[in-house]
């Protein structure tokens, strides 16, 4: 039995923990869209030598079916709840439907 990921998973986390924000695509025009938005994102790196080093980049978590086109680097994200706005950096997608917008603070609300 396959699982359907959006209906059992993905939509009721939009549903707790998601939000309002603005998606911008580079191509033109504006699409409201609600994410699971972490200013405050930790990655873990390992490099060569096997130690861990970590950064610090703000993310937000998206249901890939909100969207006309898949998200690409250099769209952007206008965040209303902490009032900035962001450019995506990188695009990960999950292979379920969903997808981590990796982030860049533009320096614009």
């Amino acid at each position: 039995m396959a699982i359907d990921w959006d209906k059992a998973v993905l939509a009721p986390t939009e549903g707790v923990f998601g939000e309002a924000a603005t998606y911008l695509p580079a191509a033109g025009g504006t699409l409201p869209i609600v994410g699971v938005f972490d200013e405050a994102y930790r990655e873990v790196d390992l490099v060569d030598t096997g130690v861990g080093a970590t950064s610090v980049t703000p993310v937000i978590g998206v249901r890939l079916a909100q969207f006309v086109a898949t998200p690409v680097q250099g769209d952007q994200v206008r965040v209303p709840s902490v009032g900035k706005l962001y450019v995506v950096r990188e695009v990960r997608p999950d292979g379920h439907g969903w997808a981590k917008l990796m982030l860049g603070y533009t320096g614009q609300a």
